[in-house]
């Protein structure tokens, strides 16, 4: 490391401690009330006996679920390996509450490239909500980036719209994620005009990140992200309304089956263990997205957020302008990585993308963006999202090696 960058780097890192206490509070506030939960669920070595076959009567895998509402704040909660990932639990989680004639209202506008054709967008593949019937309408956020709630109050009021959906992170875009507080006035507003429609929050990247989860009727997400604590290794969760989640639960299996099956083949410790860290690990991705905005901040590139900004995921965002500093930006995090750190990663078409992606990602759980990763689509301004960190120092060697491959351009 050159001594330029190794002056920046002391200077970030002394720039961003006052963000880090803030960090530490949160973390040590949530670490408390999974601590509560575990407590108050009498959690026990018998818990983390594997069940197989059909899974019946699985303690561990049952009280899991309590727990998750408990700490989420919701009715019930379906927490199970079986959704292959953050985007099968959250398209159960839209499919829940609607039938065919009905209307999604997205109030964030359109949602991440992936779920584009679990909703129908562009065509009627078979199985999507376009393919039964189901119109999907968008409200686009104000330019600021916050919900336009006199547009959603305008067209929630429809009769036909038996779902409201929030995307809490950001996708590939450059708007901030939402907050907790804003998510849950977007909430009220639906709710003062149609009582009867599901909100429904995608909730990927945002778990932990703030005291509380959003007051929504159905929250999902992965758990190879925030609230796997970087254990679990595959699965995602569903919390919310006991009846809607029920309903995603079908469509997770069968209608009369639901969450009652679903062996857990000796995983609940890791599980449950995931969740115990999850607080802690949560803060080591913010605190090393927090010095890398601080760093790339000195280095002379557009971050978002800064450094100093509230935060409502673990996504930092960092645009190059330029192909090649994209490039050498991922291979650095590649190289810092514990797994395939000999592997130089290239664009490609990845399935549910619209364009090609750069991708680094040397992690123990393939595809875990709670782990240190990065990765962005080859198109301008050459935009790096960074995410992940399973420790602060591990994290902040990755973001030192990416940026001394930034300098050999210059």
């Amino acid at each position: 490391m050159t001594e330029k960058l190794e002056h920046l780097a002391a200077e970030a890192e002394e720039l961003a401690r006052s963000r880090f206490r803030k960090l530490e509070e949160t973390a040590e506030y949530n670490t408390a009330r999974v601590l509560q939960a575990f407590r108050s669920h009498r959690v026990s070595e018998a818990m983390f006996a594997g069940t197989t076959g059909y899974g019946y009567d699985d303690l561990g895998r049952d009280t899991l679920d309590r727990i998750w509402a408990e700490v989420f704040g919701t009715e019930t909660a379906l927490v199970r390996l079986g959704f292959v990932n953050g985007t099968h639990a959250i398209t159960c989680a839209i499919f829940a509450p609607l039938r065919s004639g009905d209307v999604l209202l997205c109030a964030t506008g359109l949602p991440y490239d992936t779920l584009w054709s679990a909703l129908g967008v562009h065509d009627e593949r078979p199985g999507s909500l376009r393919s039964y019937g189901i119109e999907v309408r968008t409200v686009e956020l104000l330019p600021n980036g916050t919900p336009d709630l006199e547009g959603i109050r305008k067209a929630a009021a429809d009769p036909r719209v038996r779902e409201i959906f929030f995307q809490r992170s950001r996708g590939y875009t450059a708007r901030p994620a939402l907050s907790v507080e804003q998510l849950d006035r977007a909430i009220a507003v639906v709710r003062e005009v149609n009582g009867g429609a599901a909100c429904v929050v995608d909730n990927c990247y945002g778990e932990f990140t703030e005291r509380k989860e959003p007051n929504g009727d159905l929250l999902a997400g992965s758990l190879i992200k925030n609230p796997g604590g970087g254990l679990a290794p595959m699965g995602g969760y569903i919390a919310g309304r006991a009846d809607l989640v029920e309903a995603a639960a079908f469509r997770l299996t069968v209608p009369g089956i639901g969450g009652e099956v679903g062996a857990s083949l000796g995983f609940n410790r890791t599980l449950y263990q995931g969740l115990f860290l999850a607080p802690h690990t949560v803060c080591q991705a913010l605190k090393t997205a927090v010095f890398a905005a601080a760093l790339l901040e000195k280095l002379g590139y557009e971050t978002f957020p800064t450094w100093d900004a509230p935060r409502s995921d673990i996504i930092q965002s960092i645009d190059f302008h330029d192909p090649d500093k994209l490039k050498q930006f991922c291979a650095g995090i590649q190289q810092a990585s514990p797994v395939d750190s000999f592997v130089t990663p290239e664009p490609w078409d990845m399935p549910g993308y619209e364009a090609p992606v750069i991708m680094a990602a040397g992690t123990f759980i393939q595809g875990a963006s709670i782990e240190l990763s990065c990765d962005g689509p080859m198109l301008p301004p050459y935009r790096a999202y960074l995410q992940g960190g399973l420790t602060y120092e591990s994290g902040k060697l990755g973001i030192l090696m990416a940026a001394e491959r930034l300098e050999q351009l210059r």
